[in-house]
Order: C-alpha cells, then structure tokens, then sequence
C-alpha cells in the first residue's frame, strides 16, 4: 500500500507509540507542524482504507504491577465456544481472548484467554472465575505463565530503498 509523504511522516511520528499526554495527537501534530484535527483525520482516512488496521494500547504490565501474567487455556465444547468466548472476553479479569482450531492429537484447547494480576493466587482467582462461567461445557483447562516480557512494538514502516 502506498502511503504519501505526510501519511508517512505521521506513522514515523507513532510508530515508537503515542505521546503519554492528555492530547497525544495535538502532540504528534506539533512535531510536525501540522493541526491536531488534521492528524486525526490523516489517521481515520488510513484506518478506513486499511493502511492503519486498529489504534489500540499495549500497556507494559510489570510497570503497572502486574508480574504474575497466565495465558489461560480452555477446551470448550465445539457447540458453546462461541457463546461462551465473548462472554469470558468481556469479563473484567481478561485483557484479550482468543477462540482458535485445536491442533489434535497434541493440543486440545480452543478458547485462550490473558489474564493478569499482582501474584499467581490472584491469577487463579481470576482462572477460577473463567471455569465457573464456562461450567460444564469446559471438559479441560490449564495455565500457560509468562516468564519474561517480550517487546511490544506497533505500526512499523518498512525500510526503503533510496
């Protein structure tokens, strides 16, 4: 996809991520002179043409406190999965969620849900409030722990040949 100059220059100015400011567009525009309403616009422009597909946070949880992080792993039954995983993904507890194809004989999970907290007990917790929900369409679950943070990074522009 092609993007123009300004286009380019915008998703430079974001790629490291947004200004931790009250304003992080008006930020951005400064740094390039241009006004906060017409970065936002640029921005909408390239999501609706699918040059920027989501605008989302990736917060650094040890920062925030949250150093017991588990992805929870779930075999649900192939008829509830899809009612169930939206419930489990709005739930307060859970940051993302994921249903995906099992992969048969080795791996038996279907739905996968993140979950954080300040110790592993308090992940449980959280684990134990997901299987109360999914009930007896849940035959198996298990809790995969993150052992280090990995790099997060966003919206990247190739580098060019000049």
């Amino acid at each position: 996809m092609n993007l123009s100059s300004i286009e380019r220059d915008v998703v430079t100015a974001c790629q490291a991520g947004l200004p931790f400011v009250p304003r992080p567009y008006e930020a951005i525009a400064e740094k390039l002179g241009m006004d906060e309403q017409a970065v936002i616009d640029l921005m909408a422009k390239m999501m609706s043409r699918g040059a920027i597909r989501r605008i989302g946070i990736a917060p650094n949880h040890y920062k925030l406190g949250m150093t017991s992080n588990g992805m929870s792993v779930w075999d649900v039954d192939d008829a509830h999965v899809h009612e169930l995983g939206p419930l489990v993904g709005a739930m307060e507890a859970v940051t993302h969620c994921y249903i995906r194809p099992r992969a048969l004989p080795d791996w038996r999970f279907n739905l996968f849900a993140m979950v954080h907290g300040s110790s592993r007990d308090e992940v449980e917790e959280k684990r134990g409030r997901i299987a109360d929900l999914l009930g007896d369409a849940c035959a198996a679950s298990d809790i995969l722990y993150s052992t280090a943070i990995l790099k997060k990074t966003g919206l990247r522009l190739r580098k060019t040949e000049k």
